[in-house]
């Protein structure tokens, strides 16, 4: 069987769900990572969300729970992805992150033999653009493929 972690941090749509679950030909299993949002981050998501156009989503950014506050929605999106993965006919496992992501996920791939990670996420210009984003940082630390993916909204169908 093949063994991808996932990484999010969003509750996976119907198309990325359709997407992870059908890269390969063999039987996939997921370990999944959630990350809850930060407030360290606020900054660059509104840098992020205004140079896509997204405006009220810069002004509205405040408005999203974080920290501490923003484990119960990580939790239910974390619930909803690993059900989801399942009714496709995937194996499926995750927490939520705490602490260094990174870290986290370079003891994940090693811990399970992983043959692969997937970074499924929104994009993040900035980060990306200094080579701050998961994937790119991911590539360094873990010794499997790190695939880039961006992330669908169920409403985007």
């Amino acid at each position: 069987m093949f063994t991808s972690v996932l990484m999010v941090e969003q509750p996976v749509s119907a198309a990325d769900v359709e997407f992870v679950t059908t890269l390969h030909d063999d039987e996939v299993s997921f370990v999944v990572l959630m990350q809850p949002r930060g407030a360290e981050d606020r900054l660059l998501r509104a840098i992020d969300d205004v140079a896509l156009g997204e405006l009220q989503q810069a002004i509205h950014e405040a408005d999203e729970p974080e920290g501490e506050e923003a484990r119960r929605p990580a939790a239910l999106a974390l619930e909803h992805t690993l059900l989801s993965l399942r009714a496709a006919g995937s194996e499926a496992v995750g927490q939520l992150v705490d602490g260094h992501a990174l870290d986290l996920l370079r003891s994940v791939v090693e811990e399970t033999h992983a043959d692969e990670v997937i970074v499924l996420t929104a994009p993040h210009l900035v980060e990306e653009f200094l080579h701050r984003d998961w994937a790119s940082r991911a590539r360094h630390k873990v010794g499997v493929p790190v695939l880039k993916v961006y992330a669908h909204n169920d409403e985007e169908q």
